[in-house]
């Protein structure tokens, strides 16, 4: 069984969309539904974790920054949060993930 598109994820790159459009990228267009990279839910996963990884080590940077003196404070609040908010998107998706698995071994057979 293969997952071929992710609903949650067309939601992410709306979003992601919207908030290129708030920082004066242009007007609002509309754009076609875009189809998954790979179509892959363990690329997808690798992906997110992936993209996790990258906001924790940005937010270490502006941190170490920040203590030489040379970021504002704004930025670091602003890179943890992203670094928080990708964390628990992980943690909320490997939740829905075992949840699920857990309802199909309950599942009579």
């Amino acid at each position: 069984m293969t997952i071929s598109s992710l609903q949650s994820f067309d939601a992410m790159a709306a979003y992601g969309r919207s908030a290129g459009i708030g920082a004066g990228q242009g007007a609002a267009t509309p754009a076609a539904p875009t189809k998954p990279a790979g179509g892959d839910f363990a690329q997808m996963v690798e992906t997110a974790i992936g993209d996790a990884a990258g906001a924790v080590r940005t937010s270490e940077a502006v941190s170490a920054q920040a203590v030489q003196g040379k970021a504002d404070m704004v930025d670091v609040v602003t890179a943890m949060n992203n670094a928080e908010m990708a964390m628990e998107t992980v943690v909320a998706v490997r939740d829905k993930v075992i949840g699920a698995y857990q309802d199909i071994m309950r599942m009579p057979i």
